[in-house]
């Protein structure tokens, strides 16, 4: 059952010391962490102590078929690798599709999501483009206005007193003039 799947295993791992809680006991010190002959057997449902599985051999009851003391722990079976039991275990548990599903998914939504801020990046560009093209038409645009309006007073002006000097040299024909070619009424 054992595969190589390019991984590197220690021969042997050590015991790393961990901060202990106030109040715990740590554990005693084991030697050849990386072998387990065989795994401690199942208690039936009818053995519990307080509601916990126990594997005590005081605590299990008349119909246990067996006790702690068949349980051998130097046993005929043959040391087995408990890191390549766990990775074997862990590569038929473990189905990386919907993980590599999601994986490309996500890239596929970033993908998108980063064509579309380019794209907005870009269209901002534009509008600020655009909008400093209609503010240099519109202030182009109130320069000439305000030069037409100084036209416009300057020929007032002009045809103001035109119409007054006509109206001293010439009173009788104004007179008629305005009668016959009544001014605009201004609103």
């Amino acid at each position: 059952m054992s595969t190589t799947h390019g991984y590197y295993y220690p021969a042997a791992s050590l015991p790393i010391n961990m901060p202990q809680k106030p109040g715990y006991y740590s554990a005693p010190a084991h030697h050849g962490y990386g072998r387990v002959s065989v795994s401690p057997p199942e208690a039936p449902e009818s053995v519990t102590t307080s509601g916990v599985a126990s594997y005590e051999p005081s605590a299990t009851s008349s119909s246990y078929a067996g006790s702690a003391s068949d349980y051998d722990s130097s046993g005929t079976t043959a040391g087995v690798d408990l890191i390549e039991y766990m990775s074997d275990r862990m590569h038929g548990s473990f189905n990386p599709m919907p993980l590599d599903r999601s994986l490309v998914k996500q890239s596929q939504t970033s993908g998108q999501l980063n064509a579309k801020h380019r794209e907005l990046l870009e269209l901002q560009a534009l509008a600020q483009r655009r909008l400093a093209g209609a503010r240099a038409n519109f202030s182009e645009g109130m320069s000439a206005a305000k030069e037409v309006q100084k036209d416009l007073q300057w020929t007032q002006k002009r045809v103001d007193s035109l119409n007054d000097r006509a109206a001293r040299k010439y009173p009788e024909q104004y007179k008629f003039a305005q009668r016959r070619y009544p001014a605009p009424v201004d609103y």
